[in-house]
């Protein structure tokens, strides 16, 4: 399904990988995250391979899939602080304009507002390669704005960024891989001001 596949990113890139369901834009989340070793070729991390040492391999990364992740009956700051490392969580809650609900259970929140915690977990997690499965399903259109802020605010402190989309996200300049059954054309326009693509 990801014969042929290759990518190669620097500090500040981009990536958008489009294509029909089942194409395998999930699939290969999972494997750059070391969640699925590849049936054959190499992850590679600034020359080791990743599946050397993942727990090394992890440090690196923040993977957001399609479930939020949060435990119910925590507080939305009880379930964060898990992934918090010590870091306050201010900054990350302000991101995504979750202040107002930080003492609220998890299985009280709406999808959107589920979404906006997963996404503040993902900026707490201080990783330099977010990978970003479909990141704004479920958010209104102030939240995609906020979720365009906090990416830009990575990429320009050196974060990089591959993110799966059926629709526009708030990647400008964003790279795009389009795997078999997505016309390259589609994965560019699919950026906000998208100026190129590489694979």
């Amino acid at each position: 399904m990801l014969d042929g596949v290759s990518l190669a990113m620097d500090a500040g890139d981009a990536m958008l990988l489009t294509g029909p369901n089942g194409a395998g834009k999930s699939t290969l989340l999972r494997v750059l995250a070391g969640l699925r070793k590849p049936d054959s070729g190499r992850i590679l991390w600034h020359g080791a391979d990743a599946f050397e040492d993942r727990s090394m391999h992890a440090r690196h990364i923040a993977y957001l899939g399609h479930q939020e992740a949060l435990k119910p009956g925590l507080t939305l700051t009880e379930n964060l602080s898990l992934f918090a490392r010590g870091r306050p969580l201010a900054p990350a809650l302000e991101a995504f304009e979750l202040l107002e609900l930080r003492e609220l259970p998890a299985r009280l929140l709406s999808a959107g507002q589920k979404r906006r915690a997963a996404l503040a977990r993902i900026v707490l997690a201080d990783a330099a390669l977010w990978l970003l499965d479909e990141p704004s399903l479920g958010l209104d259109a102030r939240a995609v704005e906020r979720l365009g802020e906090a990416l830009a605010l990575h990429r320009r402190t050196g974060g990089m960024v591959i993110a799966t989309t059926h629709v526009p996200l708030p990647l400008p300049e964003a790279g795009a891989l389009a795997l078999p059954g997505a016309p390259l054309e589609a994965a560019i326009d699919g950026a906000w001001g998208a100026a190129g693509a590489w694979a």
